[in-house]
């Protein structure tokens, strides 16, 4: 498989684990160091929260992103691999997200994600 290719399989074994509650899927998609960021508007102000891989595995444990499932199609876009780094945009139904990805003896994985729901919340 080519280096895009493989960066997408990554991408998608975190989506799809997340659908999923698949742990083994997502925990290989992750790196240890991930950082995932949120930008959120609050009243005007813009929130970010942050989640660790550890974080991610105990949503995934508890059932993560079965209840978001839908039959919509997941779209990776790779948009760079330059030796080992690479970047991917995810779009699902519910989310958008923007994927840094490291190569790592276990394959890419994902090492920073920045993401909102597709759809802002009422607040």
């Amino acid at each position: 498989m080519s280096d895009e290719e493989l960066v997408r399989a990554a991408a998608l074994d975190y989506f799809e684990g997340w659908y999923d509650a698949d742990e083994a899927r997502v925990d290989r998609a992750l790196h240890s160091g991930l950082v995932k960021r949120s930008a959120e508007r609050t009243d005007g102000d813009l929130l970010m929260r942050t989640t660790t891989k550890q974080m991610m595995l105990d949503y995934v444990r508890e059932g993560g992103g079965v209840a978001d499932r839908t039959d919509d199609p997941i779209d990776v876009t790779v948009v760079d691999v330059h030796r080992d780094i690479a970047s991917a945009v995810v779009r699902s139904a519910q989310y958008r997200e923007y994927l840094h990805l490291v190569r790592t003896a276990e394959g890419w994985q994902v090492a920073h994600a920045f993401w909102q729901l597709t759809e802002p919340s009422s607040s």
